[in-house]
């Protein structure tokens, strides 16, 4: 019986193939792992066959940005009020980040060139003008909570803490933040995220739901 042609039975390069590829690398080794080279040795290949499908390095760093910033839902902003649809934007934001903080960097200032995180932008920024915000708060309503999500992303702040309670006396439940980073983590955020939208209460247009 002839073996079959390893080339025949491999599995198809394709864009998405490449994405994905990228994407786990990115989780595992960090941003400074990707290479071309690095990447056509994961998938199998020879480095030139990934230029028919990404013409750069920068440009896979890109399509790996927008395959995470497709889990961005910002659909609430159609059916919910403006606090609410914030709030569930937020989260959904800091989900996709969060699962993939090493990538963090790169989504960072790659943002104004991503035709989704674009088109994400302007859904949240059509739902709070619809909600009677005027288009400078608008545009700093949504810069804030970038802001806090990309932040609370980039690193875990309970995580983060070494276990020296003898030089650091002050901090006494710092064992206690090590043990349990990401709830602490996520309490940390939604504290901030509650109370920044309590102040836009304060502020917000008078019509609509929930004062819009």
């Amino acid at each position: 019986m002839t073996p079959a042609d390893p080339a025949a039975t491999a599995p198809r390069l394709t864009r998405e193939r490449i994405v994905a590829t990228a994407l786990a690398l990115i989780d595992r080794d960090g941003l400074g792992a990707v290479t071309m080279r690095r990447i056509a040795d994961e998938l199998g290949v020879q480095a030139p066959s990934l230029y028919n499908h990404m013409r750069s390095k920068d440009a896979l760093l890109d399509a790996v940005a927008e395959s995470v910033m497709q889990q961005v839902d910002a659909s609430a902003f159609d059916r919910l009020d403006w606090r609410a649809a914030l709030d569930a934007w937020a989260w959904s934001y800091y989900e996709a980040l969060v699962a993939h903080p090493n990538l963090v960097p790169h989504l960072a200032v790659s943002f104004g060139r991503l035709d989704v995180a674009l088109a994400r932008a302007d859904q949240v920024y059509a739902g709070l003008r619809r909600a009677g915000w005027t288009p400078s708060r608008a545009t700093r309503i949504s810069a804030a909570v970038r802001y806090a999500v990309y932040g609370a992303a980039l690193g875990s702040f309970a995580g983060g803490f070494g276990a020296n309670a003898a030089r650091y006396p002050n901090l006494h439940d710092i064992e206690r933040l090590r043990e349990q980073p990401d709830r602490v983590d996520r309490a940390a955020l939604k504290l901030l995220i509650d109370r920044f939208l309590d102040g836009l209460d304060t502020i917000a247009p008078a019509a609509g739901p929930r004062g819009r």
